[in-house]
């Protein structure tokens, strides 16, 4: 086949090194697929809650979110297709909202949205794809900061689940 990545999407890439961007768009390609085959499971108010959290989390990482990336995310949220299971508007106004306070009050921000991440740390299924929903819209523009790592970070942490599961 000639790839040559034989490591893996999960190998032990350190967080600062971009080991090609293969790697990077077929995780997040997985992470769509495992999604939308969870899609029907994936209904409950505290997944919409916490992945809206979990978006404007990453989008906000490294403390400032230019209108064009709001806008941007905002267009991934509303057409990603297992947030279609809620009305765009619920989606909109529950990101815009986190975004807000993060820019406000980045750690009081930080810390509201970790605990609304946290409510969906219940049910293992739905706390994996919160951070996979984050993952997929913070990859989307080809490329994950330090900061949109270390907030994937936290995320997985409030959830309990080991961030070496996603590579970061």
């Amino acid at each position: 086949s000639g790839q040559g990545s034989h490591g893996g999407p999960l190998g032990g890439g350190r967080p600062g090194s971009s080991s090609g961007g293969g790697s990077k768009a077929q995780l997040i390609g997985m992470f769509k697929s495992q999604l939308a085959s969870a899609k029907n499971e994936l209904k409950s108010g505290a997944y919409r809650d916490a992945s809206m959290a979990m978006c404007a989390l990453v989008a906000a990482a490294d403390g400032r979110v230019e209108p064009s990336e709001r806008q941007r995310v905002e267009e991934l949220i509303v057409s990603n297709e297992v947030l279609q299971n809620f009305p765009a508007d619920q989606l909109r106004q529950r990101f815009n909202q986190h975004v807000d306070r993060l820019l406000a009050n980045f750690e009081q921000g930080r810390a509201e949205a970790l605990q609304v991440i946290a409510k969906a740390a219940k049910k293992p299924a739905e706390a994996r794809a919160v951070v996979q929903t984050g993952m997929v819209v913070a990859g989307a523009d080809g490329t994950f900061e330090p900061s949109e790592q270390y907030a994937i970070r936290e995320a997985c942490t409030a959830l309990d689940i080991p961030p070496s599961e996603f590579g970061v």
